[in-house]
């Protein structure tokens, strides 16, 4: 790194589980990102700050005035233009030197597939069930880790799915895809924009610490917040080994003499 990066990015550097090589990571790192609004603001920006050196954006929507009060990223000037070129102008301002691939899409099965390959960490900050099953299908394919995020009227939930490990729980283990799964948008439940901020901060951290490998993941375990209240409650989520989806990842023992 240059002089510019090394104070741009002391702070970081001053940790001793980044330190100079741990900065140079991210700054070599590939994340894709699905989902520029409520949780892809914080997500983004986060990772951009943080010095992520490409990320990949997809949204297929526009910015509307209603966005503006929580999805953080965008603001009144960027009423009416698509998400992900809103983002790539802000996260650019922040900061010039990462890479900003923006997708001007609802990404499918097919896409999702291609673009998991690419990169080393995927965040799901989408707002439904159909595309976090396809984000889930795509990473259990790739062997790649996904974070996860959701949040709606005061409630917020994140895990990490690393599904580079075969004991790994998928999203499919915590939401089985058994047809009844309801949407619950923002334009009918209402959120409060906060939880976004929280929820797609804490997926920020999550995807820094994987690509750095450093600490402990969320990997196996679920998150609950309750906004109300502020209170927070942990379970543990364990492989459903009936799992259609990611059953075929299970570990078979085998015997030595």
């Amino acid at each position: 790194m240059n002089d510019y990066q090394l104070l741009r990015y002391s702070r970081h550097i001053l940790l001793p589980q980044i330190d100079i090589a741990g900065q140079e990571k991210l700054n070599h790192s590939r994340a894709l990102i699905v989902g520029a609004g409520g949780l892809g603001s914080p997500i983004a920006l986060y990772l951009a700050a943080s010095g992520v050196g490409n990320l990949i954006i997809c949204d297929g929507d526009q910015v509307d005035l209603t966005n503006l009060q929580r999805q953080i990223m965008h603001d009144s000037q960027s009423i009416g233009l698509a998400k992900v070129l809103s983002a790539k102008q802000s996260l650019i301002r922040i900061n010039p030197e990462i890479n900003v691939t923006p997708i001007h899409e609802q990404v499918g099965a097919e896409k999702l597939l291609q673009l998991a390959a690419e990169v080393d960490v995927v965040i799901d900050a989408s707002d439904n069930f159909d595309t976090r099953y396809h984000i889930n299908q795509a990473c259990i394919s790739n062997k790649k880790p996904l974070v996860s995020g959701a949040a709606v009227r005061f409630n917020g939930q994140i895990s990490v799915f690393d599904l580079r490990h075969d004991d790994s729980p998928c999203y499919h283990c915590l939401y089985p895809n058994i047809g009844n799964q309801e949407d619950m948008p923002c334009a009918i439940m209402g959120v409060f924009s906060p939880i976004v901020g929280i929820i797609g901060s804490m997926q920020a951290a999550e995807a820094l610490k994987i690509l750095l490998n450093i600490g402990a993941s969320l990997n196996g375990r679920l998150l609950l917040l309750d906004g109300l209240t502020m209170n927070w409650h942990s379970t543990n989520l364990p492989k459903d080994p009936a799992c259609p989806i990611c059953r075929t990842s299970v570990p078979t023992k085998t015997s030595t003499r």
